[in-house]
């Protein structure tokens, strides 16, 4: 069994490296911020002269152990003053170190990326982002945007003009997992996609990982979006804030105990909606949300957090029709240090999705959700200077609401009612190691293994021959089929069983110390599926765990990379080729009906999926010039054979184009300190047209011409691009005075460019002529915003 054979493995490593050991001591700590004691993750240790290193964890710790002697360690981190120390290694040593951020004491360059070991880490199809650098981006509206940020980078694309989500590597949106401080989020875009619901001035750190996934992640097919929040100031008290033409945000941080304890609350408001009742227009749309964390040290070896996030949006039609819905997440960490090489963090883990439709015309309300309550106990085992282990275990249980219907007057024709609500348990274990084979090659390697069970209480409809969907040889059509019957499973009685191990494989090779080739393998299993058939999620989509008729998506990605740094770290390179396939990957019925639908078994029909491409990276990481260019060339494609040899299936069982398919996309984000008070910023996106479906004929009934649809996706939306700048003026500040403030000016789509967002066809009722609608959402967007901080 592959799992026996990795656990065999990892432990003749650990008993090699216990019996060829010298004497060995272990330096160990918390890496911080000097200015405000906030932990910093991701920083780089150096051993100089040597091929020795470590990174700093999701909480700061850092570990080495070396054998007794001498040497000079390198402290280094984006932004940062770097430190270099001499050390003598006779004992265990505690070290923790404050840093400098770097433009407190160097003003005529600017750090903005700091790549040195990045060319050793086995880690690929990684992309890690500043808060400093996504903050220096021009975004529509003049709001920092965490999500409009990652869409620079290679292999990630957005899912439509104005559009929720985000596609990497070809996959659905539905395919990425995003993580806020471990909880899960479910719908990461407020006002159907304008912002998203990350406030950045509460965000500490984000990684975004396309492949290479580590084994300690689950759940999604196709990437995991990382992200922190920070843990707030415990030094002093501070606020800092914006004000923008749409929406403003506010956020205040301090100590509870000084050096010990801090607080974090941090809040955003839309309020365009405002406006518009002064125009006397009853329609309106708005969000708000809350950041909330609490952290306290114990001890020198026990840490406590606390940390939520609360966000709704509110979207009104005439007071008639009013949709709300958002994410609420919780999670309680407790981080302990068995010793200076074993690192564990528990956590208790909240999340939940919620959707309302207030419908007063039609007298009902519809609530609907899901949640999900998760624990998981992780561990990092700093075993040498040569190998690392990560293990641990989680379990999840799942509430899938997909509807509740409740009368909204006493008048009102509609009953009460309840679709049939479902659940789900996924518990999993991983072990993941981190090892230097030699001076030239690194691996990771691991292997995860995934449980998932569908639950009851629930009825399920038994069909013919288990086919829930038909075929109709004489149209040549799919059609629903027709339950024979049902079947009763009790409370937490088990539906339907998964189980499945998930290996994961990277390496390094060092070609000298400024070049590497990297390779990788990574199997996910994602066993939650969004019912939709749109390109773009949209609030009213509904989660649905895997059953006997839906089966978990199963993916499979290698790639293969060059890496390059150039000048000292001033520039670096990245290419990489990817190839992905996903078994089991959902496809639906023409004319499938989703909304309120308790039987979409009876709709769906189980394809499989593969995307591939070329990406390319070169980046400018230093000075008062930085920057990169992303170019991603790609196909993805799905598939949906016949079950039989009688049946056509989907586009006639052929291979074509999936709804996130983008064959040319080239991004390219600039940043230039023209001096101490102006910095500008310019962005250029170029993209293929999203897959459409065109009528390709027509024919006339009683007098009314309907179009004919030929294969789908067979057409493209025509091809999108916008330039975008901004100017930031900081003045100059005032030493005596707290109160610092910058200017922030932009321009959405310089050029004005009407990118489609969707392409229509009807019929012109003057001329009779058919014709297309181009649906364009934004022209030009000037935006001003103040942002400040005391």
């Amino acid at each position: 069994m592959p799992f026996k054979k990795i656990i065999f493995t990892l432990l003749l490593l650990i008993a090699f490296n216990f019996s060829f050991s010298q004497e060995k001591y272990t330096i160990s700590g918390t890496i911080s911020d000097k200015k405000n004691n906030e932990t910093l993750i991701g920083v780089n240790i150096v051993i100089k002269g040597t091929k020795i290193f470590t990174i700093t964890n999701e909480y700061g710790f850092y570990s080495l152990t070396l054998p007794k002697g001498d040497y000079e360690l390198s402290v280094s981190y984006i932004s940062y003053e770097t430190i270099d120390e001499k050390i003598s290694l006779s004992q265990d040593i505690k070290k923790n170190y404050s840093l400098n951020e770097a433009g407190q004491v160097l003003d005529e360059v600017v750090i903005t990326e700091k790549t040195s070991t990045n060319t050793r880490k086995p880690e690929m199809s990684v992309n890690k982002l500043s808060i400093a650098t996504i903050k220096q981006m021009p975004v529509v509206l003049g709001e920092v945007d965490i999500i409009k940020s990652i869409l620079f980078l290679p292999g990630v694309t957005n899912a439509g003009e104005g559009a929720s989500g985000f596609n990497v590597r070809g996959g659905g949106a539905d395919q990425n997992l995003i993580l806020l401080d471990e909880a899960t989020i479910f719908n990461s875009s407020h006002l159907f996609g304008f912002f998203s619901v990350f406030n950045p001035d509460a965000i500490k750190d984000l990684k975004l990982y396309k492949g290479g996934i580590p084994a300690r992640f689950g759940g999604r097919a196709s990437s995991v979006l990382d992200i922190y929040q920070k843990d707030g100031n415990s030094k002093g008290f501070h606020m800092n804030g914006g004000i923008g033409l749409i929406s403003s945000r506010l956020l205040a941080e301090g100590p509870i105990v000084k050096d010990k304890g801090s607080f974090l609350v941090g809040g955003r408001a839309s309020y365009a909606h405002l406006f518009l009742k002064l125009t006397n227009n009853k329609n309106s749309a708005y969000f708000y949300d809350l950041n909330t964390k609490l952290n306290y040290k114990l001890n020198k070896n026990n840490n406590f957090y606390l940390s939520g996030y609360f966000g709704r949006d509110v979207f009104d039609i005439n007071q008639s029709f009013t949709n709300t819905y958002g994410n609420s997440i919780g999670n309680l960490r407790w981080n302990h240090l068995f010793s200076d090489k074993l690192f564990s963090n528990l956590s208790l883990i909240y999340s939940d999705y919620y959707y309302g439709l207030n419908l007063d015309f039609v007298g009902f309300n519809w609530d609907s959700g899901i949640k999900n309550y998760n624990i998981k106990y992780d561990f990092k085992y700093y075993l040498s200077d040569k190998i690392k282990l990560s293990y641990g275990t989680s379990a999840i249980y799942y509430d899938f609401n997909p509807g509740t219907i409740v009368p909204s007057k006493d008048n009102s024709g509609i009953n009460f009612r309840q679709l049939e609500k479902k659940y789900a348990f996924e518990p999993s274990l991983y072990i993941d190691a981190e090892q230097k084979l030699s001076n030239k090659i690194n691996v990771e390697y691991g292997v995860r293994y995934s449980m998932f069970s569908r639950l009851g209480s629930s009825t399920q409809n038994i069909y013919a021959n288990d086919q829930a969907v038909t075929f109709d040889n004489d149209l040549k059509i799919y059609e629903k089929g027709t339950p024979i019957g049902t079947k009763f499973y009790g409370k937490n009685k088990s539906l339907a069983n998964f189980n499945n191990f998930e290996p994961r494989f990277s390496v390094a090779y060092e070609l000298n110390d400024s070049q590497s080739i990297k390779a990788s393998y990574n199997r996910m299993v994602q066993y939650l599926q969004l019912i939709s058939n749109t390109a773009s999620p949209t609030p009213l989509d509904v989660w649905t765990p895997s059953d006997t008729f839906i089966k978990p998506q199963i993916a499979d990605q290698i790639a293969v990379g060059y890496f390059k740094n150039f000048k000292e770290d001033t520039y670096s390179l990245e290419v990489e080729s990817f190839y992905k396939k996903i078994k089991n990957r959902i496809d639906y019925i023409d004319g499938a009906d989703l909304i309120a639908n308790e039987a979409l078994e009876q709709v769906i029909l189980n394809g499989e999926m593969r995307s591939y491409g070329l990406e390319l990276m070169l980046r400018k990481n230093t000075g008062k010039f930085s920057g990169w260019i992303a170019y991603t060339l790609s196909r993805s494609e799905q598939r949906t054979p016949g079950r039989t040899a009688n049946e056509t299936g989907i586009n006639n069982g052929n291979w074509y184009k999936s709804a996130y398919d983008k064959t040319h996309n080239l991004a390219i984000t600039s940043s230039y300190k023209f001096n101490k008070k102006w910095n500008f910023g310019a962005n250029f996106t170029l993209q293929t047209g999203q897959p459409v479906t065109y009528p390709n004929g027509q024919y006339s009934y009683l007098g009314i011409t309907v179009p004919s649809y030929g294969l789908r996706n067979e057409n493209n939306l025509p091809l999108y691009h916008h330039l975008d700048i901004s100017a930031t003026l900081t003045p100059k500040h005032n030493e005596k005075k707290k109160w610092k403030g910058e200017w922030v000016f932009s321009v959405y789509n310089l050029y004005g460019r009407k990118n489609a967002a969707s392409i229509s066809f009807r019929q012109n009722q003057d001329t009779g002529n058919n014709e297309a609608i181009r649906l364009s959402i934004f022209g030009i967007v000037p935006a001003v915003s103040y942002n400040f901080k005391f």
